[in-house]
């Protein structure tokens, strides 16, 4: 307390006992009397000098102290006393209450800023610095692959651009990713990596690894072919055959390098991998200038088309990203439509032509990122796919399999007459591993292939009189006709579906007994 409020308090305390102990006015007839304050009077006698008018005397100032007696009634106010020899006895009535209860400690008091939710900026998952970053970094070790204008342009009345990222050294655009992935290592890491899967990701890891000096393990079951094994051990890589199936190779692998603190790697949705696989969208932007749209394949791995949109429609939004997967497992677009990625999708696809998707799955962080940036998504049938793989085969003389040729099959079955007149960028990711597999059955869709069987006559020259007019269609053997007695089966190559209808044009009226066989 300070100075001022002591000097005012002092004030007030002395005010109050000054009101207290000052003599009282003479009362009035009007007033009301107060026995009280009669008795002192009777007591002390009437007022003197020196004395005050109820008290007693004065001492410094003060009144004396009062008498103890109080007039019993003014002890009807208080209860039930008796006067002995001056002094009051007051009679105590004590209650008698429940035992106390302790009360728990209140609450501790929180501030409240800390019961508000301050929002925080979203995490931005994939962003172009990381995908500028990663080409820089890999720009020594991945080629700069080519954009060319393909001679497939005239053809559809489309500028027609395909960017050959086949033409890696294992032939796949994941190196791109996985160089990044593996330049991005600690040295801890570097002690050694360990891939257990027989696949484009598995090559390019095992390739990369040995160029940077780092050990590379392969765990491979004991069904994998021997050239594939004969591949990685070229590369670089220490091959280990275990277990039967592609399971039990895994697991050995994990255990492996668990026990020896080795990297076990398999493809994913990682930012450092997605940003690696981006670099090709900004080769495509550096490479063919005012493009309109980009067309990505995506079959089971959408890491591609994730990393591709980021990078195009960070330097231009305009361009339309089209994604492109096989119609018997639409993995990206079932997942578009439920708006949530789907884990597991029961469908059967042909594994000859696509290998076996039922293994893959869609990211989530993969899944948001299509879902903001790819404009279509676009499911194209196995037969469309085999016949674009033969139009590359023909018209650009480049190997690719089924899953690199499904744009082009997009533009066959007429699913992108938006891109006609205008520039747009095909990407072709992996070679033709299966393309000698599938060529037979890509000739037979196309209606260039026709096979038949024909009964001829017990005569001699019937069969030489079959292959003069096989001869003069101008046609080519592919397959050695077969003779089992009289009925005979033919294999023949046509040129187009014209020559085709003209030799069955032919061959019923020569011979009514014909039997065309099924595709």
């Amino acid at each position: 307390m300070n100075f001022a409020a002591q000097f005012f308090y002092s004030r007030y305390l002395s005010e109050r006992l000054e009101r207290l102990f000052s003599p009282r006015p003479a009362i009035k007839d009007s007033e009301e009397r107060d026995p009280f304050w009669e008795r002192d009077e009777l007591r002390l006698g009437p007022s003197q000098p020196g004395t005050s008018h109820k008290c007693g005397p004065l001492s410094n100032g003060a009144a004396g102290r009062r008498s103890t007696l109080i007039e019993p009634e003014r002890l009807k106010d208080f209860g039930e006393e008796e006067l002995l020899n001056g002094d009051v006895r007051v009679h105590e009535t004590r209650m008698m209450e429940a035992p106390e209860i302790k009360l728990m400690d209140p609450p501790k008091t929180r501030r409240l800023s800390e019961f508000r939710t301050v929002p925080r900026p979203p995490l931005q998952y994939l962003r172009f610095e990381d995908i500028s970053a990663a080409a820089f970094r890999i720009q020594s070790g991945i080629q700069k692959t080519p954009c060319t204008y393909s001679r497939l342009s005239k053809q559809y009345g489309m500028e027609i651009y395909l960017k050959k990222e086949h033409l890696h050294y294992t032939g796949s655009v994941k190196e791109r990713g996985v160089l990044y992935l593996l330049t991005s290592l600690t040295q801890q890491q570097r002690k050694g990596v360990i891939v257990a899967s027989d696949c484009n990701f598995s090559m390019a890891v095992a390739h990369h690894a040995a160029e940077l000096k780092i050990p590379v393990f392969v765990i491979m079951p004991s069904c994998c072919s021997s050239p594939r094994l004969r591949i990685y051990r070229d590369y670089g890589a220490m091959v280990i055959s275990y277990g039967s199936t592609g399971c039990d190779s895994q697991n050995h692998a994990r255990r492996l390098a668990k026990e020896n603190g080795y990297l076990y790697l398999e493809e994913d949705e990682g930012a450092v991998y997605l940003a690696g696989l981006g670099t090709v969208g900004m080769e495509i932007y550096e490479q063919v200038p005012k493009v309109d749209a980009v067309v990505v394949p995506a079959a089971g791995q959408y890491g591609l088309l994730a990393g591709t949109a980021a990078a195009i429609k960070h330097l231009n939004p305009e361009i339309l990203v089209i994604g492109t997967e096989p119609e018997g497992f639409p993995l990206l677009l079932q997942s578009l439509k439920t708006d949530s990625p789907i884990k597991d999708l029961h469908r059967n696809p042909n594994k000859k032509l696509f290998g076996d998707l039922q293994e893959r799955s869609l990211g989530t962080q993969t899944f948001q990122i299509a879902k903001k940036l790819v404009d279509k998504v676009i499911p194209v049938s196995e037969e469309n796919s085999l016949v674009a793989m033969l139009r590359f085969q023909e018209f650009e003389r480049s190997t690719v399999d089924t899953e690199g040729a499904m744009g082009l099959a997009a533009i066959l079955a007429g699913h992108l007459p938006e891109l006609r007149g205008k520039k747009w960028v095909r990407l072709i990711k992996t070679a033709g591993t299966l393309f000698l597999q599938c060529v037979d059955r890509a000739l037979v869709l196309d209606d260039r292939v026709t096979k038949f069987s024909v009964q001829l006559g017990e005569w001699p020259g019937d069969m030489a009189k079959l292959l003069d007019v096989l001869s003069r269609e101008d046609l080519t053997e592919a397959h050695s006709p077969g003779c089992v007695c009289i009925q005979v089966e033919c294999v023949v190559e046509t040129r187009d579906k014209t020559q085709s209808a003209q030799l069955r044009k032919t061959l019923n009226e020569r011979y009514p007994s014909i039997c065309w066989l099924d595709r």
